[in-house]
């Protein structure tokens, strides 16, 4: 495959503005579109690159087009609703950077394929502070040899890049990976505030829960990989004991008058889990309990 060298880029907010911009300061032909004119303007004062009058101009000559907007229902409508797909030449790749659908995904690679175009999904995680210095983690799912013609693109705008899988697969691990992070806000509040209510100081609660939870001690780096993945189940803590602790903390947050839904629901799925296979056994077992209801292994 030829490499990428004229791109148009589809959507300059909040977003697409600075990767958008990363791309003209790494040397690339940068062809900017967006619903609003005004913004198009500001890119090229900031940052160089072109305006596509049309999305007619924005796809003709184009090696790549990247799409920078709300979600899959939007790349659909601009691809085929106002007809950009139909202005791409045969070869050319298409990648979305959007946080979309992995079934709308898939869905519109099909109709892309069928015209002889490349599709690549490759979602971004860090938000618009790492977007502006280019330290965007990046997943990338699609045909590995169109995921790698992509890869200075990727290198241009972000700081690592993660090749999923299928088309689709990066889209899966973006919403997975939002998913955990929006448990993890409101699970952190919720336990904050609780301890709030009992009379902790929310500085000495916000240092302990980073050291206590995070780095070395995060469930990833203490328990997935050395303990789930590996099928060793060894870390010397029984699932009772975890299921006492989070019923003492459920227990006392009922008794002070605080709200934890959270809380009573991880009660609820650890006293299960004791139930199903036996308190005794490894707390990193509870994997087990979604494994067997998924039928997936870790």
């Amino acid at each position: 495959m030829t490499a990428i060298k004229k791109i148009s880029f589809i959507g300059v907010g909040n977003m697409g503005n600075p990767m958008a911009g990363h791309l003209v300061k790494k040397g690339f032909d940068v062809t900017v579109f967006d619903v609003r004119a005004e913004t198009m303007r500001a890119f090229v004062n900031e940052h160089g690159g072109k305006v596509a009058a049309t999305l007619a101009n924005a796809g003709r000559g184009a090696d790549a087009v990247i799409f920078m907007v709300p979600d899959d229902k939007v790349v659909r409508q601009v691809l085929f609703g106002d007809g950009l797909a139909g202005h791409l030449a045969r070869g050319t790749t298409v990648i979305d950077m959007s946080s979309s659908a992995p079934a709308g995904t898939v869905a519109i690679g099909k109709e892309l394929a069928e015209r002889g175009i490349g599709y690549v999904d490759a979602p971004v995680m860090g938000g618009v502070v790492f977007a502006q210095d280019a330290t965007l983690d990046i997943m990338a799912g699609g045909e590995p040899a169109l995921v790698e013609r992509c890869r200075p693109l990727f290198a241009a705008m972000g700081r690592k890049l993660y090749a999923c899988g299928a088309l689709g697969s990066g889209h899966m691990l973006k919403s997975l990976a939002n998913y955990i992070n929006a448990c993890a806000l409101i699970n952190t509040l919720e336990a904050m505030v609780i301890g709030r209510k009992f009379g902790l100081d929310s500085q000495v609660m916000a240092y302990a829960i980073d050291a206590m939870c995070n780095g070395r001690q995060h469930p990833i780096v203490k328990k997935v990989v050395p303990h789930v993945m590996t099928r060793k189940y060894g870390t010397g803590m029984a699932m009772q004991f975890i299921a006492k602790d989070v019923k003492i903390a459920v227990d006392t947050a009922k008794s002070i008058g605080a709200a934890a839904p959270l809380a009573e629901k991880t009660a609820e799925l650890w006293a299960a889990a004791c139930e199903q296979f036996g308190g005794t056994r490894d707390q990193t077992e509870i994997a087990r309990y979604w494994e067997e209801k998924t039928g997936a292994k870790l």
